[in-house]
C-alpha cells in the first residue's frame, strides 16, 4: 500500500489519541448510567456495558503485554458496573505511554483503532453524531486501508485507489484499476465492518464495485447484513483529471 497523501502524516502520539477516545466514552457512559443496558447494534449481542468491558479488557491485555493478538480478545467479562469499569480503565491507561513505547508498530496502532471504532459504535447506539475531528481517525484510517490492501492481495484483486477529502492511498501494487471516494469516517466505517455491502457500494466508485466488495471482509471485520448506522452525506466525486 502506498499513501500518496499531500497533507501531514498521522499523529504518532498513539496514547494521546487513545486517551481522547477513552475520555469521550467515559463521559458518555457516566452522564447517564442507565445507558449501560442499551444494545449496541454495531456489536451484536453486546450492550453498552459489554462494550466498555471489552475496552477495559483490551487495555489490560496491552498493559500486561499479553503476547496474543489484541484484535482477537476473549469475550468481555459481564456484570461489572460501568462506574467501576471506567475507574479501572483510567488506572490502566496511565501505564499505556510506557507500554506503547515498547510495543511493535501494529500493537501501537491497533489500540486507537479499536477504541475509536467503539466510540463510534457507542455514539450510534445513543443516537449521537461522531466526534468532531477525532485525533485517532487519521492513523486508524491509515491502518484500516493497510489491512484492506492485504485483503485485496490475498484475493488477487486489482489495485484500488482510495480517496478521502484530504488523503489518498493506493491499495495494492501497480496502477489502480478504479477509485473509491468517500468521507473519512464513511471510508473508515466501511473498512471496519460497520457498513453493509449496499452502503459500501453507495460510496462513489469510478466503476462497478462488485469485484472489490469481498475484500471488505478481512481480519475481525465483516460487513453487517443489516444497517447498524446511517451513512454520511453523499460522497464526493474524484478529480476528473486523476485517472481511474
Amino acid at each position: 500500500m502506498t499513501d500518496t497523501t499531500r497533507g501531514p502524516a498521522p499523529d504518532p502520539a498513539h496514547h494521546l489519541a487513545y486517551r481522547a477516545c477513552r475520555e469521550n466514552i467515559t463521559r458518555l457512559v457516566t452522564s447517564d448510567l442507565s445507558v449501560a443496558e442499551l444494545p449496541v447494534p454495531a456489536c451484536p449481542g453486546w450492550n453498552v456495558g459489554d462494550l466498555v468491558s471489552h475496552l477495559v479488557l483490551v487495555c489490560r491485555m496491552a498493559v500486561d503485554e499479553y503476547p496474543g493478538e489484541l484484535s482477537d480478545p476473549p469475550p468481555p467479562p459481564q456484570g461489572i458496573p460501568v462506574h467501576e469499569l471506567v475507574v479501572t480503565w483510567a488506572e490502566l491507561e496511565e501505564h499505556l505511554p510506557g507500554v506503547l513505547a515498547r510495543a511493535d508498530w501494529l500493537r501501537r496502532r491497533i489500540l486507537p483503532l479499536d477504541v475509536l471504532s467503539h466510540e463510534l459504535d457507542l455514539r450510534a447506539a445513543l443516537g449521537l453524531p461522531p466526534p468532531d475531528g477525532s485525533p485517532a481517525l487519521a492513523d486508524a484510517l491509515d491502518l484500516a486501508v493497510g489491512g484492506f490492501a492485504l485483503s485485496l492481495h490475498e484475493r488477487g484483486l486489482p489495485t484500488l485507489r482510495v480517496r478521502t477529502p484530504d488523503r489518498e492511498w493506493t491499495a495494492g501494487e501497480g496502477e489502480p484499476a478504479a477509485t473509491l471516494c468517500g468521507g473519512s469516517l464513511d471510508v473508515f466505517r466501511s473498512l471496519t465492518g460497520r457498513r453493509t455491502v449496499r452502503q459500501i457500494a453507495e460510496l462513489y466508485w469510478s466503476t462497478s464495485p462488485a469485484s472489490w466488495l469481498p475484500a471488505f471482509t478481512w481480519g475481525p471485520f465483516t460487513p453487517p447484513t443489516r444497517a447498524v448506522e446511517e451513512a454520511g452525506p453523499a460522497p464526493m466525486e474524484p478529480d476528473r483529471h486523476s485517472g481511474a
